[in-house]
């Protein structure tokens, strides 16, 4: 359900992502940690959480110079994850966005590091001395640190790999899949969204979008794993069914795994039209983009 005016949104978007990570990942950080910070986030990637974050701004007529930091630091915190998910004490992977993952360019070392400079970059970008609100400031530090740590991003990754060969249920799947990915997907969206002011109905609208979105990613996400090749994909492809880890597929079936990512879609959406107020075309039309990466 993609038009002409959303792709050319996406797209002027995604180039203002890029020059902005451009100015603030910085190439003279000492000892070549800087060359490492900048192949790991410059020059790939979906940007899909820049563009809820900046899309949820937008549905509530937000700032957006507070939201394009917001999209930033959301971006920063996802390129962390995917350059410490990769190393050959996690997920042990040499593909990523079409090129040699960067522990494999870069060696180990400096892919830890670049991943933890990364994530204290991306709280740097929410906190300039002037400009953004202090209250505003700490809302955003506070939506971004709680979907990455130890209740969010991190804590679904330790799930992740305590369930190698472990059979997992359905609800069990749903918890570590809504920690490890989707909540911070969600965080792009209530971030934007704290960049406005919207009325309690609205942010119930968008605290329930960003939930069903960022589940549906993964979703789709397993069903890619098992149905695309490395070429297509730009990441290593059946990983994880190489790997015995639980995925949709492995517990719902290929076909029950499309349904379900519609089905969310389809509530992402029934959210939305809840709140008539927010302008919300930008979000469902993002909806519509990430299911259809595998339909």
């Amino acid at each position: 359900m993609s038009d002409l005016n959303f792709d050319a949104w996406a797209a002027a978007q995604r180039q203002r992502c890029e020059t902005l990570l451009d100015a603030w990942v910085p190439l003279e950080a000492p000892a070549g940690l800087g060359e490492a910070m900048r192949y790991a986030v410059l020059e790939g990637g979906k940007r899909l959480r820049p563009l809820l974050a900046l899309a949820a701004c937008e549905a509530v007529q937000g700032e957006t110079a507070a939201a394009e930091r917001a999209a930033i630091a959301v971006e920063l915190i996802h390129a962390y994850s995917l350059v410490h998910d990769d190393m050959p004490c996690m997920d042990n992977d040499v593909l990523r966005r079409g090129k040699p993952t960067v522990h494999v360019a870069f060696g180990e070392a400096q892919a830890m590091l670049a991943g933890d400079a990364m994530q204290a970059l991306a709280f740097e970008v929410l906190t300039p001395d002037g400009g953004l609100d202090l209250a505003l400031q700490a809302r955003l530090c506070a939506l971004l640190a709680r979907a990455s740590g130890h209740a969010g991003m991190a804590g679904g990754q330790a799930i992740d790999l305590a369930a190698i060969g472990q059979p997992l249920n359905e609800t069990q799947l749903r918890d570590m899949h809504r920690r490890k990915t989707g909540l911070l997907l969600q965080a792009s969206v209530m971030m934007g969204a704290a960049c406005g002011n919207p009325s309690a109905a609205e942010h119930q609208a968008l605290l329930t979008y960003g939930a069903d979105i960022g589940l549906a990613f993964q979703v789709v996400d397993d069903i890619l794993d098992v149905t695309q090749d490395s070429a297509t994909l730009g990441k290593t492809a059946g990983k994880d069914q190489e790997a015995n880890k639980p995925t949709y597929v492995s517990v719902l079936g290929l076909e029950a795994s499309r349904r379900y990512a519609t089905h969310l879609r389809d509530e992402a959406l029934a959210a939305l039209e809840s709140a008539p107020r927010l302008r919300s075309q930008r979000l469902r039309e993002l909806a519509f983009q990430v299911v259809a990466r595998e339909c």
